[in-house]
C-alpha cells in the first residue's frame, strides 16, 4: 500500500513538474529573441536582420546582426554586438550600421569593421546611386541656463518661455534633429557634410519618427523629408506636418504638401523616379485620422489621392519593383494585413490573410516581399510573401525551440452585440488545456490609444498568452474608437470617452460571463493609458461586476491631465478643448473618472512611470491617494525611470510579478 501511495505521489510530482516546465512564464518571455528586419539587398537575394536578447541579471540587452540567403535559408552571424540601422551599401559589398552612436562599415562577411564618423549620428540612409549618404544628427539651437548665465555653471534650473519643454519621457535638450548629406567614395565619407535643413525643427518627427520619414530620389538628386516646422504652443496644438523636397544641386526646398492640414509622413519614391508617394491625414489635430495614400507625378506635377473609397487607414506605402503598384498595410478584422494597390486601375487587393499581423516590409523582387509577422501566440519572425497570391514562407526560426516547450492557449473570435445593436469583434483567449466543465477567473482587457486596434499583436507587457497561462480567460473587445472597422467606428470615441465605449466594454464582459466556464464572481479589469482611464472609470461605474482592477498609466482627473500633458492636439480633439472654456465643462464632469471615485468599492493596483509625460505621474498618485483615503485595498507600483511603457528587463519582471500577484490574490 505504501508503494502504491509512493508511486502515485511520485507521478503527481512528475506531472506537476512537467506542467510547470510547459507553462509560459514572464521569465520565459524575457528569454525570447526579438527579431527585426533591417534591410534587403538590391537583388533580393540577401536579408539583414537583428536579434536582440536580454540579460535579466545584468539588466541589459544585446543585438546580433545576421545575413540571410533567402533562397538557401542559410543565415550567417556578421556582428556579435551591434547597434542599429544596418543596410547594404549600394554598388558595394559592404554593410553599414550604427554602433555606440557612430556610423560604421564592414565587409559583407562582417570583417574589417571601420568607423566612419567621429561625432554621434542617429541614423543614416544611402542614395541608391551609392555616391551620397544622408544622416540625422542633433544640432544645438537653444540656449541653456549656463549659456545665459555663464557665471552660474552649477545652477540646476530651466528657464521656460513656451510649451513643448518636455515630450513623451524626456525634457527638451535644446537640440533638434537635422538632416545632413555627404559624398561617399571608396567606402568613406568624402568631404564636409552639409545640413539641408539648418533650422530649429526636427526631422524625423519626435518622439517616434525614424528613417521611414526620409527618402532619397533614386538618382540621388533630391531628398524628401517629413517635418513639422512649428515650435512651442503652435507645435503642441497641431498635427500639420509636411513633406519637403530638397534639391541637392540647387539647395532649394519645396513644401510638397502645402495646404494639406493633417499629418503628412513617410515619403517614398518609385524606383524610376516618376512618383513620390506618402501618407496623409486630412484633419489637423486628429492624430488617429484615416491615413490616405497620395502620389505626386513629377512629369505632370499632379497630386492624386490613391485610396479614395477605402474606409480604413492605408499605412506605410511602398512601391513594387515594377513601379506599377503600391504595397500598404491596413487593419482589417482585428488583424493587420498587406494590400496591393494598382496605380493604373485604382483597384486594391488584400494580399495576406490569417490570424496574425504583418509589420515592417521591404521588396525583394517583382514577385516577393519580406515582412515581419507576429500574433498573440507568437513573437515576430520574418516571412517571405508572394505578392500575387499571398503564399508565405517563414525565413527565421529564432524562437521555435522555446515556443515548442510551452503550451499556448486557444485564441477565438467572438462577435458581441452592443447596446446600440452593433456587432463588436472580440478576441477571447483561453487557458492552455482549457476545460469547459471548469470555471475560470476572467479578465476584461481595456485597450489604450484610445484609437489603437486590439489586433494580433505580440506584447512583452500586455501578453495575453501569459495571462492565459496563469489560468485566466481574457476578453479583449475592439470597442468603439478602434481602427480597422471603418471611419465611423474609429471616430465614435472622440469627445465621448465614457459613453458608448464603456458600454461596449460591459457588453463584452457580460456576454462572455454568460458562459458556464466563467466564474462570474471572479472578474477583473485591466488596462493601460486610455485602458487605464477605462479601469478608473469602470471602478466607479461597474455595478459590482469586478473584484479586482489594475490601471497602468491611466488618466484619472481630466482637468489636471489637460494641464500637464504635452501634445495638446490630442487632448483638444478627443476631449474637446480646455476645461476652463464653458462649452467643455460638462464633458469634463461627465467623462473624468475622479468624478465617480465616491463609488469605488473594489481593490485596485495603480502602476505609473515617473518619466511619463503623456499621462504624468500625478494621475496615478491621485488615484492611489483616493483609494487609500477611502479605505480600499490598494497598492501603488512606481517606476521612477520608466515612461509610458516599462522597458527594462528587471522592471518588466517586477511588473508581471505584481500584476499576477494582485490578480491571484483577489480572483483565485
Amino acid at each position: 500500500m505504501k508503494k502504491i501511495f509512493f508511486l502515485c505521489f511520485s507521478l503527481t510530482i512528475a506531472q506537476q513538474s512537467f506542467m510547470a516546465q510547459n507553462q509560459f512564464t514572464p521569465e520565459k518571455l524575457w528569454e525570447l529573441g526579438r527579431v527585426s528586419l533591417e534591410d534587403a539587398s538590391p537583388d533580393g537575394k540577401w536579408l539583414l536582420y537583428s536579434v536582440r536578447h536580454y540579460n535579466v541579471t545584468e539588466n541589459t540587452g544585446n543585438a546580433k546582426l545576421f545575413k540571410l540567403n533567402v533562397e538557401e535559408d542559410k543565415a550567417t552571424l556578421l556582428l556579435d554586438s551591434y547597434g542599429d540601422n544596418a543596410v547594404f551599401v549600394p554598388n558595394s559589398d559592404q554593410i553599414a550600421y550604427l554602433k555606440d552612436g557612430k556610423m560604421w562599415t564592414c565587409n559583407g562577411d562582417g570583417s574589417k569593421q571601420n568607423q566612419l564618423t567621429e561625432s554621434d549620428v542617429n541614423g543614416f540612409k544611402f542614395a541608391p546611386t551609392g555616391d551620397k549618404v544622408l544622416f540625422i544628427k542633433d544640432v544645438k539651437y537653444d540656449d541653456t541656463v549656463v549659456n545665459q548665465y555663464p557665471d552660474l555653471p552649477k545652477a540646476e534650473a530651466r528657464i521656460i518661455d513656451d510649451l513643448m519643454y518636455r515630450h513623451w519621457k524626456s525634457w527638451h535638450d535644446y537640440e533638434y534633429s537635422n538632416i545632413f548629406f555627404a559624398k561617399f567614395k571608396d567606402g568613406k565619407l568624402d568631404g564636409k557634410a552639409k545640413n539641408i535643413m539648418p533650422e530649429p525643427f526636427d526631422s524625423p518627427l519626435n518622439p517616434f519618427g525614424g528613417l521611414e520619414q526620409i527618402a532619397w530620389h533614386p538618382q540621388g538628386t533630391m531628398v524628401a523629408y517629413t517635418c513639422k516646422k512649428m515650435k512651442g504652443k503652435e507645435w503642441t496644438t497641431s498635427t500639420n506636418s509636411d513633406i519637403y523636397l530638397y534639391n541637392i544641386s540647387t539647395g532649394e526646398t519645396t513644401n510638397m504638401t502645402k495646404g494639406m492640414n493633417g499629418y503628412d509622413m513617410e515619403p517614398t519614391f518609385s524606383s524610376d523616379g516618376k512618383y513620390l508617394a506618402w501618407n496623409s491625414m486630412a484633419r489637423d489635430g486628429f492624430e488617429s485620422d484615416r491615413n490616405r495614400i497620395f502620389t505626386y507625378n513629377f512629369k505632370n506635377q499632379m497630386v492624386k489621392e490613391r485610396t479614395v473609397g477605402f474606409d480604413k487607414s492605408a499605412n506605410h506605402p511602398l512601391f513594387t519593383s515594377d513601379n506599377n503598384s503600391i504595397i500598404y498595410s491596413a487593419s482589417t478584422d482585428a488583424t493587420i494585413q498587406l494590400f496591393v494597390l494598382d496605380l493604373d486601375t485604382g483597384k486594391d487587393m488584400q494580399i495576406t490573410k490569417g490570424v496574425h499581423n504583418y509589420y515592417g516590409y521591404k521588396m525583394l523582387d517583382s514577385r516577393y516581399l519580406v515582412a515581419s509577422r507576429a500574433s498573440m501566440s507568437a513573437p515576430h519572425e520574418l516571412y517571405r510573401v508572394e505578392i500575387r497570391n499571398g503564399q508565405t514562407k517563414q525565413l527565421t526560426h529564432i524562437n521555435d525551440k522555446l515556443l515548442s516547450s510551452v503550451k499556448m492557449g486557444e485564441v477565438k473570435k467572438r462577435m458581441v452585440k452592443t447596446t446600440d445593436g452593433k456587432d463588436m469583434f472580440t478576441w477571447v483567449i483561453y487557458p492552455p488545456g482549457f476545460d469547459p466543465n471548469k470555471q475560470y477567473p476572467t479578465l476584461l482587457y481595456c485597450q489604450g490609444g484610445p484609437q489603437s486596434t486590439v489586433s494580433q499583436f505580440w506584447s512583452y507587457r500586455w501578453n495575453f498568452q501569459l495571462m492565459a497561462a496563469a489560468g485566466y480567460i481574457v476578453v479583449a473587445p475592439n470597442r468603439r474608437g478602434l481602427p480597422g472597422f471603418g471611419r465611423e467606428w474609429n471616430d465614435a470615441i472622440s469627445k465621448d470617452w465614457s459613453g458608448q465605449a464603456m458600454k461596449d466594454y460591459l457588453s463584452a464582459i457580460d456576454d462572455v460571463a454568460k458562459e458556464p466556464y466563467v466564474n462570474k464572481d471572479k472578474l477583473g479589469a485591466v488596462g493601460a493609458s486610455y485602458g487605464g482611464y477605462s479601469v478608473y472609470w469602470l471602478a466607479g461605474n461597474h455595478d459590482k461586476r469586478f473584484k479586482a482592477f489594475i490601471s497602468h498609466c491611466g488618466l484619472f482627473n481630466l482637468e489636471s491631465w489637460y494641464g500637464t500633458t504635452e501634445e495638446l492636439f490630442f487632448a483638444n480633439w478627443d476631449i474637446g478643448g480646455p476645461y476652463w472654456e464653458a462649452e467643455h465643462k460638462a464633458g469634463y464632469k461627465q467623462h473624468s473618472p475622479h468624478e465617480y471615485v465616491q463609488n469605488w468599492d473594489t481593490p485596485i493596483l495603480v502602476i505609473h512611470g515617473g518619466r511619463d509625460f503623456r499621462v504624468p505621474l500625478a494621475e496615478g498618485m491621485q488615484a492611489f491617494q483616493a483609494a487609500q483615503l477611502m479605505g480600499l485595498e490598494s497598492r501603488f507600483l512606481y517606476f521612477p525611470d520608466e515612461g509610458h511603457w516599462v522597458q527594462q528587463p528587471q522592471n518588466g519582471l517586477l511588473w508581471h510579478r505584481e500584476f499576477f500577484g494582485w490578480l491571484d490574490k483577489y480572483l483565485k
